[in-house]
């Protein structure tokens, strides 16, 4: 679904709760505490609001016929007792997924009519459900490289004085994983590609960084291949780094021209984003796998999320 027929077709909270219900159970509604298919429908009152004396809308309960546990479609998901109606939740998703580049949260309040915080906070939540711990390890040809955010700086010497490292692995044909480290020291470089590359696969290629040093490890049989860009050379048969260089080059558009500039502290959600919006930029419904994806995530706490350090997302637990 694009923009245009999320905005005619989920138009109302009914329309989108329905749209809800069947990405979380395309095969019928089971019970969330024992996943009994035996459920009945059961509309609730509004409730009346003690400061305004006004009647909420009715809602759409359901309740287990074995075990007598009522829910909604939005219990345990990122919706539950929102403030937001779930039509501008949708449009902040198909926003999101639709940007090849991203959109600030500034751009999102100024959409959805709603304030900073609450755009800066619904954003993170939907980048929640685009972390994906389960894919398999890269095969084939993989490419690793680094790259470094942070503040401007003359020179290349003292990196990490003022940015912090972002190791790149992509699959040639395949995939792409971003994740956020402490420093770029070899240990930390080889932890990253141990944990997204198989020991199998065909070849790594780097540049000519002394850290990608593979002899003593698990990578000592696969093909590395180097390529020296100090000496102005990017190509040699097959041996570049140009397929990541480029997956790279997209995400710091991104941060120049959407966001202008990321907290390092989320730098892992952003990252996040960004490799879950290009693996599955040839998806038939991206839209509709995010709010699926949404409906199995669980909530993200405000205070969770401002407390958590920089280096959590990606990385296998």
């Amino acid at each position: 679904m694009n923009l245009l027929d999320i905005y005619k077709e989920l138009n109302t909270e009914d329309k989108c709760l329905t749209f809800l219900e069947h990405m979380r159970w395309p095969d019928g509604v089971k019970c969330l505490a024992c996943e009994s298919p035996r459920i009945t429908a059961i509309t609730a009152k509004g409730k009346k609001n003690r400061k305004t004396g006004k009647v909420g809308p009715d809602r759409q309960l359901y309740q287990c016929n074995e075990c007598r546990f009522q829910f909604t479609a939005t219990t345990g998901t990122v919706f539950h007792d929102t403030h937001l109606p779930l039509s501008k939740w949708f449009l902040a998703i198909a926003l999101i997924t639709e940007s090849k580049k991203g959109i600030s949260a500034n751009q999102l309040s100024r959409a959805l009519k709603v304030q900073y915080r609450t755009a800066w906070y619904l954003a993170h939540r939907i980048r929640k459900a685009m972390v994906d711990t389960a894919s398999p390890k890269l095969k084939g040809v993989v490419e690793v490289d680094e790259t470094y955010i942070g503040g401007k700086q003359r020179g290349h010497r003292s990196k990490l004085k003022n940015k912090d490292v972002v190791i790149g692995v992509r699959e040639r044909g395949g995939e792409v994983r971003y994740v956020h480290v402490a420093d770029n020291k070899a240990d930390t470089i080889y932890q990253v590609i141990a944990e997204h590359v198989d020991k199998d696969a065909k070849a790594i290629m780097t540049d000519e960084n002394p850290s990608y040093n593979f002899k003593l490890t698990q990578f000592k049989d696969v093909r590395h291949g180097r390529i020296r860009h100090k000496d102005k050379i990017y190509v040699v048969g097959d041996v570049h780094t140009n397929t990541v260089e480029s997956a790279f080059s997209l995400f710091k558009r991104g941060i120049m021209g959407a966001f202008h500039k990321v907290s390092l502290k989320h730098l892992q959600r952003y990252l996040n984003e960004f490799s879950f919006r290009f693996n599955n930029r040839k998806a038939a419904d991206l839209f509709g796998m995010t709010v699926r994806r949404m409906a199995l995530a669980g909530n993200l706490p405000y205070a969770k999320l401002i407390e958590e350090n920089a280096f959590t997302g990606f990385v296998r637990p």
